[in-house]
Parts: C-alpha cells; structure tokens; sequence
C-alpha cells in the first residue's frame, strides 16, 4: 500500500507531496508544529497536543487552519489510510503562501501538512539499557515554549550528541543550569530524592508527555518538584531520564563522562517509565 501525505484538503502520494516554494514555512520558519505518538493505534495525549498546537498558533498570531473536530478526523483518517498502529503522525502549520516579505502578511490562508511513520516504540533498546547524554551551550532562541519549525540550533544539537555517540544533548543556559534536550525534556532524581524537572518558562517548551508524566507521578504519590538544576547536580544525581512523544521515558545512564548511578537505569526511573507504557496501551486510563 503506498504511503499518503495530506495535503492542503488532499490525501497524496507521500513521495509527490509538495508545497509552493513561497510557503512562509520554507522561507521564514514560519510555522508550528506537533509530533503525536501512535500505540495500538491510539494517538496518544491528542488533546494536549492540540492544546499547544492553539497556544502555538496564538503566539505567533496564526490561524488556525481547520477546526479543532476537522484537524482531529484527519489525523485519525490519515492514520488509518496509513495502517499505522505503532508510530507517529507529524503535523505541520506554516503562515501560508506569499510573496517573500519579512512582515506577516495578512489574509493568508494557512498550509495543513501530514505525514505518519511506522515506529515500533515500545521494543527499542534504549527504553530498557537507557542512554548517554552530552551537555552543550544552549544558543536557541528566547521563545522556546513556542513550537516553531525553527529547529537549526536543535539539529546542531542532536547532530553534535551523535557524534558523541550519545542519543540527546542537554543544552545548558548561561548560569549553568540545564534548560531542556534538543528534542525532549530533562529529569533528575538528586541525591536526597528529589524528582527534579526545570519549570515552565519561555526557555523550555511545555512537554505533553512532561505533563501526562507528573499527573501519573502524582497519582502514585511521587512528588515532582519544577525547578532548574545545574549540569553538575544531573551528573551527581542517583537517576536521570528524559521524556518526550517519541522518547517516551528513556532513562539516561550517562552526561558527559559521568556515569549516573550504577550505570543502569534506576528503580524510580523504570517504575515511572511501567506506568507511562501502561497508560499508553490503554492499560492505565485512555492514552
């Protein structure tokens, strides 16, 4: 079966699927973005990306391209044109097509783009052996609670981590504390028991799954405290992991040269990684 895009209204070959070369998007970065995760064909937390789609679109003061009810019939129809039960659908929304001007043009009619992936998620090594992160300069822009598609600094980033051998970078501010990774948000358990993560702000974006994870941790008793930690403090830390849509929870065994507690992922760590896979497949409540 040949994989679909969609389109500006059409449902199009993946591989034909295009958009004119004065999109905004292209040109300017001007456009926002979400990435939800498929399980057992469930798209996981669509409220809550939808939530931030909105507030996305509000700070840039973009429209919305469809309502609410229709942007949710064809993801769920794109999915199932797709077959995909385990993965991701990425969707995209740009200012729209105009002739090349800084200025936000006005009137413009927004471009809706779709694309899904097969993932297996929940088989991946990592979730289970946990990972290796780098700390490097954060030296992105001040509006990152704003899901732009402006993600160079992050490509910079994540490409940088690769080398290293490591799955994420966790970028660190100019006072030395750690603001968030490229593409996920980042987590310690201190010394004294502390489940640490940095506290919204413009300098991190607000994870959905950042989210679903303290509600979880809160329903079973495990307090979260939203407060900045230094690279020094993680690299100390008895456990370290990361969340996001397509991490899900990835323990971190390693920052930098330090390894983090015995080497393996924590106790805590996998207890809260239990509870946020049972979720997902339905076990827990509705993903």
């Amino acid at each position: 079966m040949a994989r679909l895009a969609y389109v500006d209204g059409r449902y199009v070959a993946h591989n034909a699927a295009s958009v004119h070369v004065e999109d905004r998007g292209f040109q300017f970065s001007d456009g926002v973005y979400e990435v939800i995760s498929i399980v057992g064909r469930r798209l996981i937390d669509m409220e809550g990306h939808l939530d931030r789609l909105e507030r996305s679109l509000k700070a840039l003061d973009m429209p919305e391209p469809v309502s609410r009810p229709v942007l949710a019939m064809i993801m769920r129809e794109l999915v199932t044109r797709n077959r995909v039960r385990e993965g991701i659908i990425y969707l995209q929304v740009t200012r729209g097509v105009a002739p090349r001007d800084h200025k936000f043009p006005a009137g413009l009619k927004p471009t809706l783009v779709m694309t899904t992936k097969h993932v297996d998620f929940l088989n991946q090594k990592r979730l289970s052996d946990g990972v290796k992160v780098i700390s490097i300069p954060d030296i992105r822009w001040g509006r990152c609670d704003i899901k732009a598609v402006a993600l160079l600094p992050n490509c910079m980033g994540k490409t940088q981590a690769a080398s290293a051998g490591a799955y994420e970078a966790w970028q660190v501010d100019t006072e030395g504390f750690v603001t968030e990774g490229t593409s996920s948000n980042a987590w310690i358990l201190t010394r004294d028991n502390v489940l640490k993560t940095r506290g919204l702000g413009p300098d991190i974006l607000r994870g959905v799954t950042r989210d679903s994870l303290m509600r979880i941790a809160a329903e079973e008793g495990v307090t979260v405290v939203e407060e900045a930690f230094t690279v020094e403090e993680a690299r100390d830390a008895r456990e370290a992991f990361v969340t996001s849509a397509t991490s899900f929870l990835t323990p971190v065994v390693k920052i930098d040269d330090r390894v983090i507690g015995n080497g393996a992922p924590g106790s805590l760590s996998c207890r809260l990684q239990r509870w946020y896979i049972d979720y997902c497949t339905g076990v827990r409540g509705n993903g």
